[in-house]
């Protein structure tokens, strides 16, 4: 068996770092709608095995970059895995033998900002937790941890709920519910996130193959969508303006919430 062929977690394990080139589409709820898609890098690593590229480095400067300090604890100061790995633990997961994946936009040319990265706690070829970890454009951030009761396999099946208490978009009021929904392969992820207030809300969704990181290919990704995270934050501003143009009402930032996991 090839490494291209190893289950998911086996290659992770091996200190593979995994590419997803994603189509990320958001789509609004209710009185004023509005909808956009763009395609967006991710990578997928097992931080305590993965290993540095030409192009790629953990924790050090390059064209593409994962640091812990950006994930995992306050915002700009993370501890990264081993943040993530007290977070299980403290709801009563034993990540003993658990692969504790981070899958997340990287820093491009030291440029760095996640609207929403996840941490996966893997056994074997089952998913048995996700903390979602979202950045807002203020400087403010808040995690949501899902899993379902035991901590049994989550399936493509299972919708996973949290109720809304972090202030993201200014067009839009902290409250509702938040409807979870993963679907973990080998070959492909896919991540679905409804956030339903009434007759309002959101529709957030990213979806991609899983592929070898190479570095023709992080060349390539930087000619195609050059910026990076860059790019995103311009994408965010782009569409906030839309929809202020649509009428949509703003709202002040309030303060974060007192505990930085929901």
């Amino acid at each position: 068996m090839t490494a291209a062929t190893l289950p998911l977690a086996a290659r992770l394990e091996q200190g593979a770092v995994l590419r997803l080139p994603a189509q990320v589409t958001h789509a609004r709820r209710g009185a004023i709608r509005h909808a956009f898609g763009y395609a967006v890098e991710f990578l997928l690593m097992d931080p305590d095995h993965a290993r540095s590229q030409p192009l790629f480095s953990r924790n050090g400067f390059n064209l593409a970059s994962l640091r812990d300090r950006d994930h995992g604890g306050p915002r700009g100061k993370g501890r990264g895995v081993v943040w993530a790995r007290e977070i299980f633990a403290q709801a009563g997961l034993d990540c003993t033998g658990l692969t504790v994946a981070l899958l997340a936009q990287p820093r491009f040319l030291g440029f760095w900002f996640n609207p929403v990265s996840f941490w996966l706690a893997l056994d074997g070829p089952h998913l048995r937790a996700v903390i979602a970890e979202v950045n807002n454009t203020f400087g403010d951030r808040h995690s949501y941890l899902c899993h379902l009761p035991g901590f049994v396999p989550i399936t493509p099946q299972d919708d996973l709920t949290a109720t809304k208490v972090f202030h993201v978009s200014p067009f839009q009021d902290i409250s509702g519910t938040y409807h979870f929904r993963f679907t973990l392969g080998d070959r492909r992820i896919a991540i679905r996130i409804i956030q339903i207030d009434g007759t309002e809300g959101l529709i957030a969704a990213m979806s991609g193959p899983v592929l070898p990181l190479r570095t023709r290919d992080l060349a390539a990704s930087l000619v195609r969508r050059p910026g990076g995270a860059l790019r995103v934050v311009a994408l965010i501003y782009w569409n906030a303006l839309r929809l202020k143009l649509k009428g949509a009402a703003y709202r002040k930032r309030p303060a974060p919430p007192d505990h930085e996991v929901s």
